[in-house]
């Protein structure tokens, strides 16, 4: 798993893949003077995630690409610009028919969670007739027109992808970083503005005592110079710093054996000079602030060592860095706490932008408001005509009532005549008089009185 162990902070598979072909060579030292860390040899490091959208995915090509012997062979003679240029990538056609299946089904689940993810969204915005095909296009790390299999050309994309993500991921993550200072000024400067004069300057007061008591702190090394690893070889270590080793102190620091110190190594080294500057118990230090100024430290570090721009040092890269001026007789080390993070400028712009996004969210408010009230009117009318209708329903019942209860069926049914219609047998009553003619041929029945009497 000794691609993972480079993941966040290189070009991924492609750098990676060269620390498959080193091992760190063992070192002789006294293990009793050095305090455990608490890391076995043999067990699975955990690896921070990469912050990339496609993270696992990533990660779960790497592990079955690892599986292949054939690959890793080639990967073991590969150097970065056989890697970057996509050379390497042609070598999977010849990788084993069970992993070009498992790189299948691994791609098909990936382009399934893309497209649930793009669905998930337009549904969000109520949005109809969306092409998924097309909006597949802006995920860069695979081929969206072959859904189905994993070729060489989506290796070589997830490489080309990877490595300039990466490249950007500490760009982005120092913006994000300055907005989120940005927006705590401007939170605190509105809360001011909501008090009167002397809770005002009360606030400020307490803010001031804030700052300067975080600034009050031991003086911090300058990262990666001799004071600085000297530190960490005694304090965390456990060994005399008067026997200060950079290869030893190298061996030691390379947690994973691999031959290189990756990201999270180097900053696994300065948590000693973040710890005088940063307590999480503290009300007036920020833990996100810590975790930039790790970030800062491992940058310079990086630059300052790491020759070939690998996002690795080496051996030979941290040892030749020792050897420098800078190793012995470094410059201060200024904190963030020193130093303008914003300008006035800037504040003010990101304050406009904060300003423009509200209005368009309250604009967006008073519309919905708008449709709400509309949708009431609207149920409101309903419900009156409703009302209306039955009132209406409930007359014509109360008229039946009171014009008489019309005759019962045997099932109890209403059975109501058409005009003209009788019951077999009922002839209809004639008025005095009102004797009709017979059709001819018919006699007219002379009325049998009861009093006479027939022979």
């Amino acid at each position: 798993m000794k691609w993972l162990s480079v993941l966040p902070q290189q070009c991924l598979l492609v750098v990676t893949c060269l620390l498959m072909a080193l091992e760190a060579v063992p070192i002789d030292i006294d293990k009793t003077k050095i305090k455990a860390e608490g890391h076995v040899e043999g067990e699975k490091v955990e690896n921070p995630d990469t912050g990339l959208y496609y993270d696992e995915y990533l990660r779960q090509v790497i592990d079955v690409l690892e599986t292949d012997k054939h690959f890793r062979e080639k990967l073991q003679t590969a150097d970065i610009e056989e890697i970057k240029s996509g050379k390497l990538s042609r070598e999977l056609d010849l990788v084993s028919h069970h992993v070009r299946t498992r790189l299948d089904e691994l791609k098909r689940q990936e382009v399934a969670r893309l497209r649930m993810l793009i669905k998930a969204k337009m549904d969000s915005v109520q949005d109809t007739g969306i092409d998924h095909q097309a909006l597949l296009k802006q995920f860069e790390h695979l081929n969206h027109q072959n859904p189905d299999t994993f070729e060489p050309k989506d290796l070589d994309m997830l490489i080309k992808a990877a490595t300039s993500d990466l490249e950007n991921y500490d760009k982005t993550r120092h913006e994000e970083f300055k907005k989120y200072e940005m927006m705590k000024e401007h939170e605190r400067r509105e809360y001011l503005k909501t008090l009167d004069e002397e809770k005002r300057k009360k606030e400020e007061s307490k803010f001031e005592e804030m700052k300067k008591k975080h600034g009050d702190h031991p003086k911090v090394h300058h990262p990666g110079s001799k004071d600085q690893l000297k530190e960490v070889w005694e304090e965390a270590d456990g060994l005399d710093p008067n026997e200060f080793d950079p290869k030893t102190f190298f061996k030691l620091h390379d947690v994973n054996n691999d031959g290189f110190l990756d990201e999270q190594e180097l900053e696994a080294l300065f948590t000693k000079e973040l710890e005088k500057v940063y307590d999480p118990k503290n009300e007036e230090d920020d833990m996100v602030e810590m975790e930039e100024e790790r970030l800062r430290m491992r940058e310079h570090v990086m630059n300052e060592v790491d020759i070939n721009k690998d996002r690795l040092v080496t051996l030979e890269e941290f040892l030749r860095a020792t050897e420098k001026k800078e190793f012995l007789e470094p410059d201060s080390w200024e904190t963030l706490d020193q130093q303008q993070l914003f300008t006035e400028d800037e504040l003010k712009e990101f304050e406009n932008h904060i300003s423009q996004q509200e209005d368009e969210l309250r604009k967006k408010a008073e519309e919905l408001q708008k449709q709400k009230e509309e949708l009431q009117r609207q149920h409101d009318q309903l419900q009156a005509q409703k009302q209306e209708l039955q009132q209406v329903v409930k007359q014509m019942e109360q008229k039946k009532l009171q014009q008489g209860n019309a005759p019962a069926g045997p099932g109890g049914e209403l059975k109501i005549q058409p005009p003209g219609e009788h019951k077999a047998g009922d002839a209809p009553q004639q008025p005095a008089g009102g004797d009709q003619p017979l059709p001819p041929g018919h006699v007219q029945e002379a009325a049998v009185r009861t009093d006479q009497v027939h022979p």
